[in-house]
Order: structure tokens, then C-alpha cells, then sequence
């Protein structure tokens, strides 16, 4: 039995002693990992590396499923697109005629 007074079992006051050494140390550990600037600043650096490869690899499932659907749709409907093409065509043609004229 541990009294107030300070006297009592020594072997209760070691535990007691240990366990306060216990949490003494897990305290101090936790201070130091806050104190720590170069390691928190690299686990935050490698949290955001994840998100933006995660984010990256979504992106390029979404452009993929894009390009696939854009390829059925010109694969459904040919002529719209080389009508499109033949606009583009004549676009750049307009455009180059222009310039040279200016120059």
C-alpha cells in the first residue's frame, strides 16, 4: 500500500516510479517528433507526392476514356468528322493565303 505521505511499499513505488519513467519517455519522444521540422515537412512532401500521383493516374484513366469514346463516336458518325477535317483544311488554308499576302 502507498500512503500520501510518501512512505509505503517499495515495490509498489518502483512500478509507480517506472510507469511515471514510462510516460515521461513516450512525452519527450512526442516533443521531439514535433520538433522534428525536417521530418514533418518531408512526410507531408511524400503525402502530397501520393495524392498527386493518385490524382494523375485518374486523370489519365478519364482522357483514356475520352479518346475511346471520342474514337467511337468518329467511328459511328464518318462523315461529320471529315466534314469537320475538311473545315479545318480550309481554315488553314484561308490563313496561310493571308499571311501571305501581308508579307
Amino acid at each position: 500500500m502507498t500512503r500520501s505521505n510518501g512512505f509505503g511499499n517499495p515495490e509498489a513505488l518502483r512500478a509507480e516510479i517506472r510507469q511515471t519513467r514510462a510516460e515521461l519517455g513516450e512525452t519527450v519522444q512526442a516533443l521531439a517528433a514535433k520538433a522534428d521540422v525536417k521530418a514533418r515537412i518531408k512526410g507531408s512532401a511524400a503525402q502530397t507526392r501520393d495524392r498527386v500521383k493518385q490524382r494523375a493516374g485518374q486523370t489519365t484513366a478519364n482522357v483514356r476514356s475520352s479518346v475511346h469514346d471520342a474514337g467511337s463516336v468518329a467511328l459511328r458518325h464518318p462523315v461529320s468528322w471529315a466534314v469537320f477535317a475538311a473545315g479545318a483544311l480550309a481554315l488553314a488554308v484561308v490563313v496561310l493565303v493571308a499571311r501571305g499576302r501581308r508579307g
